[in-house]
């Protein structure tokens, strides 16, 4: 499974980090009874790095902690050695902007459903890719996007890399030649293929509530502290199909786009069909915190 998470972009040889050894990407390997290739059973994260600094890095290793205590994964490093595996990737790898991939599995044993008894060590792989932080494009003109039905599965609060989920609402973006995917779930909106989507009416940004129907993003919480520190009326309620349609902006996060504005939906034009105002406040203030590092 190592071998087949190239991620796009990964030239080179680079180096990895797989169950306490670091060497080059090619050189990595696991079993084919890792429970991971055979079940898509374990979690992962994805550290943005501006300038060779991890963003947020805390709130991730957060959000790591839950995954694994919500499907009994043993937690198999400190916080501590966490950092320290993150920034000593970092110091290995040439790029100015990046991210650290952090991939857990619940490790090697025979192919039965049940978690392993007695307990195996878990598989912990990591590796530094190229981030090319989102373009003038992208920032300005705004995202195109579909709605689609979320047809995921109800945990998705955990943070699995069990994604064909995903992977599907992806490729109905990639077939229908737009940017991204609204999800939504009986008449309320979920989220993006990888993205969370939030909503602004009246000044005011809505997103759906933290619950196991969504991924909490860590722009979760940064958006969260930004309409504070900007006086925006803020709220975390269910978000209805018919709200989201007559938005007045729609904005997608996640840790490699960081926030952008999504200007068509379904193939009419959201609010003014160019990028508002309080997107541009809250992209300002984002910009803010990462020249911040």
């Amino acid at each position: 499974m190592v071998q087949s998470m190239l991620i796009q972009g990964v030239s080179g040889d680079p180096t990895v980090y797989l169950n306490g050894e670091f060497g080059p990407l090619s050189q990595a390997k696991i079993s084919v009874l890792d429970r991971g290739f055979i079940f898509g059973d374990g979690i992962y994260d994805v550290v943005p790095v501006y300038n060779r600094k991890p963003f947020r890095m805390e709130q991730h290793l957060d959000r790591l902690d839950r995954s694994l205590a919500k499907i009994q994964i043993r937690q198999p490093k400190t916080r501590e050695q966490w950092r320290a595996l993150i920034l000593e990737l970092i110091s290995r790898s040439p790029e100015t902007h990046s991210m650290v991939y952090l991939h857990l599995t619940r490790g090697v044993a025979k192919r039965d459903h049940a978690y392993p008894k007695p307990e195996v060590a878990p598989t912990v792989f990591a590796m530094v890719a190229p981030m090319t932080p989102p373009g003038a494009a992208a920032r300005e003109q705004g995202l195109r996007a579909i709605s689609i039905a979320d047809e995921r599965w109800l945990h998705c609060d955990i943070k699995s890399i069990s994604l064909l989920g995903n992977v599907l609402a992806k490729q109905a973006a990639v077939d229908a030649g737009v940017d991204e995917v609204v999800q939504f779930r009986d008449g309320h909106l979920t989220e993006g293929a990888s993205c969370n989507i939030w909503v602004v009416k009246n000044g005011k940004l809505l997103a759906p509530p933290k619950n196991n129907l969504v991924l909490e993003g860590i722009r979760y919480g940064l958006l969260d502290e930004l309409t504070k520190e900007a006086g925006i009326p803020f709220e975390l309620r269910p978000v209805t199909q018919d709200e989201v349609k007559d938005a007045d902006e729609l904005m997608m996060s996640s840790a490699t786009r960081e926030v952008l504005p999504i200007v068509e939906l379904d193939g009419k034009p959201v609010g003014t069909g160019k990028p508002g105002d309080l997107y541009r406040r809250l992209r300002s203030a984002y910009d803010a915190r990462i020249a911040a590092l």
